[in-house]
């Protein structure tokens, strides 16, 4: 397969590379081909800069307890009353029996298999719903040194505009991060500051998404904004542009 001449594809195939979905042989040559072609590490790179970041907002969940105890009892882990009372874990005991059967061998990666699958259905069924923000359009913003250092994400259906800072750059007291949406005009539209310089809930309006909209910046203002209602008055940090995820 010859995919120098096939940008559509090459973009998707660095996505899924990134999100770790290419597989298997498919992997192994994409891979291959990594190795001899420069621009095309380069649009992995770019997948990775869209892509990673966007970690920052899942939040981790912890299966609750009876969510191994049904793996236990499914695969029939349970410790015997026996092993309890001699003072061996009833693990312990467990792996020491099947040890000694030659089927244990056989049927461990069948057993690894059935974990995983029992553990992502029962997560599903047991675990309590809990809604989530629909992101349909992400920007991750870069500093001069070309590294993520703020991640955009917009929620069309419910008209909210997530903003998170990624860095660790200080800003001082008596300065405020400003987002702006720069028109393909040149024009700066503000979208509102993060009062704590680390992460903000803006609206979402036409002005941050619009057809017009050429990058999305981030500016030190003086504390409360810039005294500029017509753009920034101080030093443009981050700069980005938006990429539809759905």
């Amino acid at each position: 397969m010859n995919i120098r001449d096939n940008q559509a594809l090459r973009e998707r195939l660095a996505a899924e590379y990134v999100l770790g979905t290419l597989k298997g042989g498919a992997r192994r040559r994409f891979e291959g081909w990594l190795q001899r072609d420069a621009a095309l590490r380069r649009v992995v790179d770019e997948w990775q800069g869209r892509l990673v970041p966007m970690a920052e907002f899942s939040a981790p969940a912890t299966p609750p307890p009876s969510v191994w105890a049904g793996i236990e009892q499914r695969l029939r882990l349970a410790p015997a009353p026996e092993d309890d009372a001699a003072g061996v874990p009833g693990w312990a005991a467990w792996l020491a029996r099947l040890s000694d059967s030659l089927a244990f061998w056989r049927g461990l990666s069948l057993a690894s298999g059935a974990v995983a699958a029992i553990l992502a259905v029962t997560v599903a069924l047991r675990l309590p719903t809990v809604p989530v923000a629909v992101v349909d359009q992400v920007a991750t913003l870069l500093d001069d040194q070309s590294q993520a250092a703020l991640v955009v994400t917009a929620d069309t259906a419910k008209r909210a505009l997530a903003v998170r800072v990624l860095s660790d750059t200080p800003v001082a007291d008596d300065k405020t991060l400003q987002l702006w949406a720069i028109t393909k005009a040149g024009k700066p539209r503000s979208l509102g500051i993060l009062p704590d310089n680390r992460r903000a809930a803006l609206a979402l309006t036409s002005d941050a998404i619009g057809e017009d909209v050429a990058l999305l910046a981030v500016s030190l203002e003086p504390k409360g904004g810039s005294p500029d209602p017509n753009g920034p008055t101080g030093p443009v940090l981050y700069k980005g542009t938006w990429v539809k995820v759905m």
